[in-house]
């Protein structure tokens, strides 16, 4: 199994719970609706990777979250992760009503940055920044959520189970675009103004 990093130890998530249209603005973007309840989707263990692709039988879309790790059923450590999408065919996908696996839980679809505990971290003012090639392109914070990270962890569990070391991916801020080869990115969690987590990929 594919594995993160919490601290300076290695461990195996199961799965990726990921929640979709959590910013307003980022919905509006995209020209979706507002859902009337939290929308989720899973990755699979598989689909978690190191490497930042730019291409996948298509070009991918970036879209950078604020992740959580689970550890007894509670969301116990922070790190910043990109969902890359099929934009292509997830839009194809969704105009028949059909699922987004094959757009969004192909391998490498989960590029993670090491997470930290949240001991002593006031989650609710977590924030995340994206910079690409030192322009920053994404930034958002707990407080635009429409379910925040409490309210997700207590979604989630009220339908499956919450392994330790499960990932919980939040949503994304408005800002997403494509991934193009030689292209830097750098990631920031904050809380507050300080830098809690930061991570660099150059695409692939």
């Amino acid at each position: 199994m594919n594995t993160v990093v919490l601290g300076i130890k290695k461990v195996k998530p199961s799965k990726v719970l990921c929640v979709g249209r959590n910013y307003v603005e980022h919905i509006k973007e995209l020209n979706n609706a507002i859902p009337e309840q939290m929308v989720v989707f899973n990755k699979p263990n598989s689909s978690i990777s190191s490497r930042l692709l730019s291409f996948h039988q298509e070009p991918l879309h970036y879209e950078a979250e604020i992740c959580f790790m689970v550890r007894r059923k509670k969301l116990a450590a922070v790190g910043f992760g990109l969902d890359l999408t099929k934009r292509e065919l997830q839009s194809r996908l969704k105009e028949k009503g059909l699922p987004w696996e094959r757009a969004k839980a192909f391998d490498g679809a989960v590029v993670l940055s090491r997470f930290v505990p949240l001991d002593g971290v006031d989650i609710d003012n977590l924030s995340i920044e994206l910079f690409i090639n030192g322009v920053r392109i994404q930034s958002g914070h707990v407080s635009q959520m429409l379910y925040p990270p409490r309210v997700i962890i207590q979604e989630l569990a009220s339908y499956t189970q919450l392994e330790t070391s499960d990932i919980v991916m939040s949503g994304t801020p408005a800002g997403v675009g494509v991934v193009y080869q030689g292209d830097i990115f750098t990631g920031r969690i904050k809380c507050g103004d300080q830098v809690i987590v930061e991570a660099e990929w150059v695409a692939e």
